[in-house]
């Protein structure tokens, strides 16, 4: 009984969740790419993060963005640029929740804020049932020349 009552608390935590925010993910490392203001204050850098699927057991996502440094990164008024590479990849047996949502429309997994208004950089999932797969699409909100920067990233469902 107690086992039961268990695993149905982890059942529904597992099919609750919601999209990975900025601050629940786990910063990797980084790389400081210029130095601002003779070092005295934090340069600017691309920051590698991890995080995971709320509704895909078995999958970790990595995705590397610029962040802006010198006094206004400091203190979070700087616009990050909207760049950004997304690589998934299976670390155990994939397990997609069956309230995962399906459809053209995806279902957003991840969401980080590159400026203080306005623009995000966010992950949706697509699950590809013919192939097999679990896609997913990192895009930012700020248009740039009419389109969005996006990466993509596929994990077999095996």
């Amino acid at each position: 009984m107690r086992r039961a009552i268990l695993g149905l608390g982890a059942a529904m935590a597992f099919a609750s969740a919601s999209p990975a925010r900025a601050d629940e993910t786990k910063e990797i490392g980084h790389v400081n790419t210029a130095l601002t203001n003779l070092g005295l204050t934090r340069s600017h850098r691309v920051v590698v993060e991890r995080f995971e699927d709320p509704k895909v057991r078995g999958i970790s996502c990595y995705i590397s963005q610029a962040r802006t440094g010198g006094l206004s990164g400091m203190v979070g008024l700087a616009e990050d640029p909207a760049r950004f590479s997304l690589n998934c990849t299976a670390v155990g047996p994939v397990q997609v929740a069956e309230n995962a949502r399906r459809g053209d429309r995806g279902e957003r997994v991840y969401e980080s804020d590159t400026s203080l208004f306005f623009k995000e950089t966010r992950v949706h999932r697509f699950i590809d049932e013919e192939r097999g797969v679990v896609v997913y699409l990192a895009w930012s909100t700020k248009l740039v020349e009419g389109s969005p920067h996006n990466a993509v990233a596929v994990v077999p469902m095996r």
